[in-house]
């Protein structure tokens, strides 16, 4: 008993330097909707992120939501497609996928709460985000690109609670428009110039192998993640993700951490041990 207590304290200790040097800091947490269903995931994953917060850390949830807008528009019969990995979205479409993000957006707060946390939402109609017609060759619609952002509210939120916000926005004619949350959480890190950028994900993080789960990079740099995408190293569906990490961590974001939100407290084991468990990203 006595041996067990003593590891827990080593841990305690280990954590401790982390909490110092992050206390203040901002965190953009960016939470894929393909991890938000499953309620045990969901449940620990927000608990890290409440412990982040009472351990001086200045988190922000950038949530998505793609599945549970996918189901409800088959429910409802909405036939939905997709052009470069983005869904063409019309007003119906624009409905439903407002709708299910507030869901979620309610769902996430609520459970930040339960935890003794405060959280701020700011949902599709709370004019965070200014968005402008995202430029394509195929017509999509009301998808969005971010162009700026309500710095005094977003930092007042920090203040005193965690920030939950949904990846929709408003053009300054009034209209609402569809985000990529991912495209969402890259700005807002670049522009807020946090301290990190973590994408919450279902993989372990950047391999070498993608179907070897001993060839996973711990950390990685900007220019060997290009040389790994020649090499076709890297997954496709992470070629997007990776890239725009590096990005951010050009415009000023001190590290960009992708972690496997299905590992029981992944976040806390990343961001609080020597090693980590996922694959860091850094500057060059």
């Amino acid at each position: 008993m006595v041996q067990e207590a003593i590891k827990k304290a080593d841990v305690l200790i280990e954590a401790l330097p982390y909490i110092k040097n992050f206390h203040k800091k901002i965190f953009v947490i960016k939470y894929g909707g393909s991890i938000l269903g499953e309620e045990r995931v969901r449940k620990c994953v927000l608990e890290d992120i409440a412990f982040l917060r009472f351990a001086g850390i200045r988190p922000i949830i950038v949530h998505g939501g793609g599945p549970n807008i996918t189901e409800e528009l088959k429910e409802r019969k909405i036939v939905t497609e997709f052009v470069d990995g983005m869904r063409v979205t019309d007003k119906d479409t624009l409905k439903v996928v407002e709708n299910e993000l507030d869901k979620l957006n309610d769902l996430i707060s609520e459970e930040i709460n339960s935890h003794g946390v405060k959280a701020r939402k700011f949902k599709g109609k709370s004019k965070l985000l200014e968005v402008v017609k995202k430029k394509s060759e195929i017509d999509l619609g009301f998808v969005g690109d971010v162009i700026n952002f309500d710095r005094k509210r977003l930092e007042a939120a920090l203040e005193d609670s965690i920030p939950i916000i949904c990846p929709m926005g408003s053009s300054n004619e009034g209209l609402n428009y569809n985000i990529n949350a991912d495209e969402v959480a890259f700005f807002l890190a670049s522009k807020l110039k946090a301290e990190k950028l973590v994408l919450l994900t279902n993989v372990l993080g950047v391999m070498r192998d993608s179907k070897d789960q001993n060839s996973l990079i711990s950390t990685i740099t900007a220019a060997e993640i290009e040389e790994l995408v020649r090499a076709e190293a890297i997954d496709q569906g992470m070629i997007p993700k990776v890239r725009a990490a590096a990005a951010a961590i050009d415009a000023g974001v001190n590290k960009a951490h992708i972690v496997d939100a299905k590992i029981p407290h992944a976040l806390l084991l990343e961001i609080f041990t020597d090693k980590g468990i996922s694959t860091e990203i850094i500057k060059g």
